[in-house]
């Protein structure tokens, strides 16, 4: 047996207990080939004349239900031959997640002529399929360029972006029927095993951005583990296990080889070669006669905001737009920040700024109330202290000779005394109770005076 593959073959023993889930399900468990599904309402606005995304895919002979796509890049495999086992580099034992080199060796990426990858070009440009297909191209403008650079930047091939063409229409919000969901439709085990918060406040699956990041760590795992771009995606699609059994079971690394057996499903074999064939229409679609104009790129800025922020009381404030804060943070489950600390929220251009005023604004305007409520407060202690005039106080509904007393210093026999009370020393709402020691000279005046 070559070394390589005893190498792969130990390494995904050492897996067998738990081994990683592609994106949008667990190894082993068929996931939908279609990057989302129409019972989403909520999410998928297709137009009148659009097919529905099942149909679409059983009009390649998939139906849903299956393993979830990515899209491959190959080094100079032999379409026929096992690939030698000097060729790209050979899988190292059990890499950590996201854990590979940020810049891995790898060959260019190959697609060969093969009637697998023909069937898939020319049902995409047929019929309602080329409407379809031109929809994803326009929508790839918005994450083309970013997805890019995410993978340039961790040394992976440019073609490998496509992959979420068939993953999801370029769509990031799109979920399947299992439950993946984003542009890469990772299912949430495996997301949070490559970085991404999945919880009740927030899904970072459909953060576009963030999402690639995963999915490039992802990627590069499986091309480390295989050393085959063909197998590591097949595998992003199947599940690893599935196909290390295969590989084992034929002794060989040969994904075209392997395709010509029972021990691949239909789908997997399939989503090898669509991907493929969005490889090649993404990077020339004038020659295949698609006509379609890019959307933008997507743009924004962020911004810290304090935690529990809603979208709709933000929108509010800073006069943005509320259905535009739910675009650029499809993350954000409950449509607010969670709480804990500040969240980074992207808003549009230019809206960083008005943001900021809002909540500066908001901030001198509760600062002013609490200004103002403190002086109120300040001020109705300073006049319940101060004694009136001429020391008369007039007794309110329930108050008491002795509490009447102690408000103004003075003893309650005091009070008795200088307003000529029985000796219960009853009072009664309205009564006016002289409350302050007098001169000499007004001694007699007014004593008796005040009931």
């Amino acid at each position: 047996m070559p070394t390589s593959l005893k190498r792969l073959l130990i390494a995904l023993s050492l897996l067998y207990a738990g081994p990683l889930a592609q994106p949008g399900q667990a190894a082993g468990e068929p996931y939908p080939f279609s990057p989302r599904s129409l019972e989403q309402a909520a999410l998928v606005r297709s137009p009148v004349n659009e097919p529905s995304v099942p149909d679409f895919y059983r009009s390649f002979g998939l139906e849903l239900g299956h393993p979830q796509p990515s899209v491959e890049h190959q080094g100079p495999e032999d379409s026929s031959e096992a690939r030698p086992s000097a060729g790209p580099p050979e899988p190292t034992l059990d890499p950590a997640p996201g854990a590979a080199s940020a810049s891995v060796a790898v060959s260019p990426y190959v697609v060969h002529d093969r009637p697998e990858v023909r069937y898939f070009v020319d049902r995409f440009q047929t019929g309602y399929r080329r409407a379809v297909v031109e929809r994803w191209l326009s929508r790839s403008g918005r994450y083309l360029g970013m997805i890019r650079e995410v993978f340039a930047q961790r040394g992976l091939p440019e073609e490998l972006v496509f992959t979420a063409m068939i993953e999801s229409g370029f769509d990031p919000v799109a979920v399947s029927r299992a439950g993946a969901k984003g542009l890469w439709q990772f299912m949430a085990p495996t997301a949070r095993r490559y970085g991404l918060r999945v919880d009740r406040w927030i899904d970072e699956r459909l953060d576009p951005e963030k999402s690639t990041w995963a999915a490039a760590s992802y990627l590069t795992d499986l091309f480390t583990m295989f050393g085959s771009w063909y197998l590591a995606q097949a595998a992003y699609n199947a599940g690893e296990m599935r196909v290390a059994r295969a590989v084992q079971s034929m002794r060989t690394s040969d994904f075209w080889q392997l395709s010509r057996t029972r021990l691949l499903a239909e789908e997997t074999k399939s989503f090898v070669a669509a991907t493929q064939a969005a490889a090649l229409i993404g990077r020339e679609p004038d020659r295949y006669g698609f006509s379609f104009t890019p959307e933008d790129p997507l743009r924004y800025e962020v911004i810290h905001v304090p935690p529990s922020t809603t979208l709709k009381r933000l929108a509010g404030m800073s006069g943005i737009a509320t259905a535009n804060l739910h675009r650029l943070n499809p993350e954000l489950r409950l449509a607010q920040t969670p709480p804990g600390k500040p969240y980074a929220l992207k808003v549009p251009v230019g809206g960083a700024a008005a943001v900021r005023a809002a909540f500066q604004k908001a901030a001198a305007e509760t600062l002013m109330a609490a200004t103002k409520r403190g002086r109120g407060r300040d001020a109705a202690t300073t006049s319940q202290a101060r004694p009136p005039a001429r020391g008369v106080h007039v007794v309110k509904a329930q108050e008491t000779v002795g509490a009447i007393a102690k408000r103004y210093g003075v003893s309650a026999a005091e009070i008795v005394r200088w307003n000529l009370l029985s000796a219960a020393g009853r009072i009664f709402p309205g009564d006016r109770l002289r409350v302050a020691r007098v001169a000499p000279a007004e001694k007699e005046e007014g004593q008796g005076g005040f009931r």
